[in-house]
């Protein structure tokens, strides 16, 4: 198969069986991308989560955007891209036109209800496969997992406490804090 083909289908079959966002698609995505088709490795994967994450845009469009760039140049770009967001785009186009008070059908209201609990835990996933990598790759596993500790235990606080704590502060702060940590260690990984 084309590669262009291969990667707009495989990224539409990503857009349109997957509900809660792009960070419920962040496990899928590594599926695809990692283990089966073998386009990235790990450490590709988790660098281009953080970018994507990073940039403005939904974050699943962003890595399939990546990864459509390195594997085809701009046309694989695009066809990744496409992939990604052409199924959603039908799906609320209908849904729009058609079922206007779809979530007063109790049948509906019920599924999206079940949906949502599979969308935590593929979220959940993501994250664990993350920290995985994380650790994994870390020179300093000590100052890495105090770094998890310190921003879970931030968040945990902003969460329990009502302090609105921006994201990009966090992510900032990370930055700062990492440059700090290993500045002369040679750990610029």
């Amino acid at each position: 198969m084309n590669i262009l083909t291969d990667l707009f289908f495989s990224f539409a079959r990503i857009g349109a069986f997957t509900f809660g966002g792009g960070y419920a698609m962040l496990s899928l995505l590594e599926h695809e991308c990692v283990e089966k088709k073998k386009w990235l490795t790990e450490d590709e994967m988790a660098e281009i989560t953080v970018i994507a994450e990073s940039t403005p845009g939904p974050v699943a469009i962003n890595c399939s955007t990546y990864t459509g760039l390195k594997l085809a140049g701009i046309r694989g770009a695009a066809c990744a891209t496409l992939g990604m967001v052409l199924p959603s785009f039908f799906v609320l186009l209908i849904l729009a036109a058609f079922l206007k008070n779809a979530l007063a059908i109790p049948l509906v209201a019920k599924a999206l209800r079940g949906i949502r609990a599979a969308v935590v835990v593929l979220i959940i996933r993501a994250g664990y496969q993350m920290f995985r990598n994380f650790l994994k790759k870390a020179s300093d596993r000590k100052g890495a997992v105090g770094f998890f500790v310190f921003f879970l235990v931030l968040t945990l606080c902003s969460l329990l406490l009502a302090w609105h704590i921006p994201t990009i502060l966090m992510i900032l702060a990370a930055g700062v804090m990492g440059c700090a940590l290993y500045s002369g260690k040679g750990a610029a990984k």
